[in-house]
């Protein structure tokens, strides 16, 4: 297998609320069926379906606790976390951490989407982002 993420889904407790936190600045869905809505994300797409739904096509019990996932959005510079972290607080995220200097020499911070799914923001200047946003692992 390849080591490739094509596609992320959220499980949302409400489409409709999470589709309009992610929308907001970002835009509107690139494909929504049924109840589940896709945006394209870089070279990946992100998917919010139910989370009930989610759980029976993905044959996992949900606990409704947190399922030890982070998601993470790298940009190019310190300015970009801090405009990305501004945007998710505006548009009802809660911040979990609060952008500064992490101990591996980059910049970060962490939102929460209204369904409790974390997103760090980060500027790691160890790894290199092409020009549409792609990162990459620099070669040892």
């Amino acid at each position: 297998m390849d080591q490739r993420v094509s596609l992320i889904t959220l499980g949302v407790g409400d489409v409709g609320a999470a589709k309009a936190f992610y929308e907001g600045p970002r835009g509107r869905p690139a494909l929504e069926v049924e109840d589940t809505a896709f945006f394209q994300a870089g070279g990946s797409i992100l998917g919010l379906w139910g989370r009930g739904k989610l759980e029976r096509d993905s044959a996992v019990t949900d606990a409704g606790g947190w399922g030890g996932i982070t998601l993470a959005h790298n940009v190019g510079s310190q300015e970009q976390v801090d405009r990305v972290i501004e945007e998710a607080r505006a548009a009802g995220a809660r911040i979990g951490r609060e952008p500064a200097t992490t101990a591996w020499v980059g910049y970060s911070g962490v939102f929460v989407d209204p369904d409790g799914h974390p997103w760090e923001v980060a500027h790691n200047p160890g790894f290199q982002l092409d020009n549409d946003g792609n990162v990459t692992i620099p070669p040892a």
